[in-house]
């Protein structure tokens, strides 16, 4: 499953646009179920799909946006900027994704002005990131860095947004193990400086836009969810086949009310759920200056010798055309670096012994 599958087969990216959200989310959260259903087919107890529904964010909108069947449809249009969201998980292991285009943008006719410098700069920014995610560096190098990139494309990051580490069945991890490009008075307080460490692996999420990087609510209906750790004996019949369902379907990764068959019943149990504190609402957030926000995410494992990118890196630089540039040298030295992670001792383990052969058959050669 790869988002270029996904980004082909939807039709986001038609020529002029005209896909409704609704439908495109659909067939993501379709998308991930049925690759997911090819593995592991004999383990009837693994646990695998969805570790976070699709959404689909256009313009100034940034993030949580996966409407119900009974919502009012969304329509994209040419020039709309569209981001696209999703994770997938197996047993427990996520693998998230974020992603930006610009419906309609080609190498001839490439997009301008205050939207391109938000990609670039939101592009730049993830691969810088990449580049320090490594054993031994901070979370405070990679706020220091993508602050000069943004300063470079006159944008911001947006106040507050977190990276995090993420565990098994932990989309989330834990609490002092986090990035936060833009931090807020209060984060500047309570966010702990830290160390990557071997084996760890996080959640990298950029948003970067041209206003003044803050947010706010947006008009939508929340219709994404998560499971708390809080315990509650839920009085409503509803509310507890529907919690139950919730338990057995998706454990503790977030899921959208779309993937329940009957939608009125599900916000009938979905109600004293969230009162009590048993599910975690994502409200769905926008710029709060009406601003178009770029978004690029992917998930990265810090290994011995670097580390790796498992998904994203989609990125097109001739759909556009930035008057802005990064200057910094020490930024553009790392960005400069190969991202992929340096050969590891088995692989040199493998040269050596293949020299010893080499030079094992010249000797015998030469007798």
């Amino acid at each position: 499953f790869t988002l270029r599958a996904f980004e082909e087969s939807s039709g986001i990216n038609a020529e002029y646009g005209g896909a409704n959200v609704i439908d495109i989310c659909s067939f993501g959260d379709k998308m991930i179920l049925d690759e997911t259903a090819k593995h592991y087919k004999k383990d009837k107890q693994l646990k695998k799909g969805i570790a976070f529904p699709t959404c689909i964010c256009v313009n100034e909108i940034v993030c949580h946006f996966s409407p119900l069947r009974s919502d009012a449809n969304v329509v994209i249009k040419e020039g709309d900027l569209v981001k696209i969201e999703l994770g997938v998980h197996i047993d427990g292991y996520a693998g998230v994704v974020g992603h930006t285009i610009v419906v309609g943008s080609s190498a001839e006719n490439p997009v301008t002005g205050p939207i391109a410098d938000a990609v670039v700069a939101a592009h730049n920014c993830a691969e810088a990131a990449l580049r320090l995610i490594k054993a031994g560096n901070t979370n405070q190098q990679i706020t220091d860095t993508i602050q000069k990139i943004t300063d470079a494309f006159n944008t911001k990051t947006l106040e507050g947004m977190l990276s995090y580490e993420i565990k098994r069945y932990q989309t989330e991890g834990a609490t002092d193990k986090q990035i936060v490009l833009n931090p807020s008075e209060a984060q500047k307080k309570e966010i702990k400086s830290m160390e990557f460490a071997v084996h760890e692996v996080y959640a990298m999420d950029v948003f970067v836009t041209t206003g003044g990087g803050k947010m706010k609510e947006a008009d939508a209906s929340t219709t994404v969810h998560k499971r708390s750790d809080e315990t509650y004996l839920l009085k409503m019949k509803a509310s507890r086949a529907f919690f139950s369902e919730v338990c057995n379907r998706f454990t503790m990764m977030p899921f959208t009310l779309r993937a329940f068959e009957d939608e009125k019943k599900a916000k009938m149990g979905l109600k004293e759920c969230v009162t009590h504190e048993l599910l975690h609402p994502y409200p769905v957030q926008q710029d709060a200056d009406g601003k178009e926000v770029a978004q690029f995410k992917y998930t990265v494992l810090v290994v011995p010798n670097g580390n790796i990118r498992i998904n994203g890196g989609l990125f097109d630089p001739s759909l556009f055309k930035s008057e802005h540039k990064i200057e910094d040298k020490e930024v553009l030295a790392l960005l400069a670096q190969s991202a992929n992670r340096k050969a590891g001792g088995k692989k040199k383990k493998k040269k050596a012994k293949s020299a010893a052969e080499e030079a094992k058959s010249e000797a015998a050669a030469t007798n």
